[in-house]
């Protein structure tokens, strides 16, 4: 094995062009939504009711995850590995559970997932065959949390005794707490830096640990029972790192959100 210094500009390139392929999509399915919602709200709101206010919601959304991957591990890896923090940046997916408990409020139960594995190799080092050393990182994080949602306006309107009608537009915020299920997994070729010796390995750190998330997020109203919905989050999270990463503090778990979905009033 030898060292060598070589320039990374084509790897900063590939991780700025994989980053845009995950946001740009999302940005421009926001915006479709958006004037679709506004143009169909319009044509939609005062035609349709429900005999009663609903007694909750379900939503799916997809969208972006940023880690903010600040711990030692993640200082670790990108000095070592031609990895930078953007390449744990991830699609997500969430589901939602809401009962409503006031006009204005919902008791929400709610899971997400978000995951990627970025290929990478040694920044500094070669091996005896002037290859690189390569290896894959993944991280996934898996949130499952209880809390509430508070509409900063009214959701709709009682018309009588037998009628309910939806507004167009309900901005909410809301905070909840949980679990959450991590992995972060390396697989591939490493260094022993006493001997300089090159050799296959696969390092884990798995398990549980405490979070919490704040969220802001709209409501837009297609009908009596369906819509859109879009949401911003932030969470917060570490957990203890497994024996496979001895020696390092606790990995950072935290990050934000975007995603955006539609939902189903039952």
């Amino acid at each position: 094995m030898r060292s060598r210094t070589r320039s990374l500009a084509l790897h900063s390139a590939v991780a700025t062009r994989d980053a845009r392929w995950i946001v740009l999509p999302i940005l421009a399915g926001l915006a479709t939504l958006v004037a679709f919602a506004s143009s169909a709200g319009a044509q939609i709101q005062g035609r349709g009711f429900l005999f009663r206010p609903p007694i909750g919601s379900f939503a799916v959304r997809a969208g972006f995850a940023q880690a903010n991957a600040k711990s030692e591990i993640f200082s670790f890896v990108t000095d070592e590995l031609t990895l930078g923090r953007s390449d744990f940046a991830s699609p997500s997916v969430d589901a939602d559970l809401a009962i409503r408990v006031a006009p204005r409020l919902d008791v929400v139960l709610g899971a997400s997932y978000s995951g990627r594995h970025a290929q990478s190799e040694f920044r500094h080092f070669v091996d005896n065959n002037d290859l690189p050393i390569e290896q894959t990182t993944g991280l996934v994080r898996v949130p499952v949390t209880a809390g509430a949602k508070l509409y900063l306006t009214s959701r709709g309107r009682s018309i009588g005794r037998f009628a309910w009608v939806p507004s167009t537009w309900s901005p909410f915020i809301g905070a909840a707490a949980g679990a959450m299920w991590y992995q972060f997994k390396q697989e591939g070729d490493f260094i022993n830096m006493e001997t300089l010796d090159v050799f296959p390995d696969t390092y884990e750190s798995s398990g549980w640990a405490a979070t919490a998330h704040g969220v802001a997020g709209l409501d837009i109203s297609l009908g009596p029972r369906f819509g859109l919905t879009g949401e911003g989050r932030y969470t917060w999270g570490k957990a203890p790192m497994d024996r496979d990463f001895r020696g390092f503090d606790k990995i950072d778990l935290s990050g934000y959100n975007a995603s955006v979905g539609i939902y189903v009033r039952f």
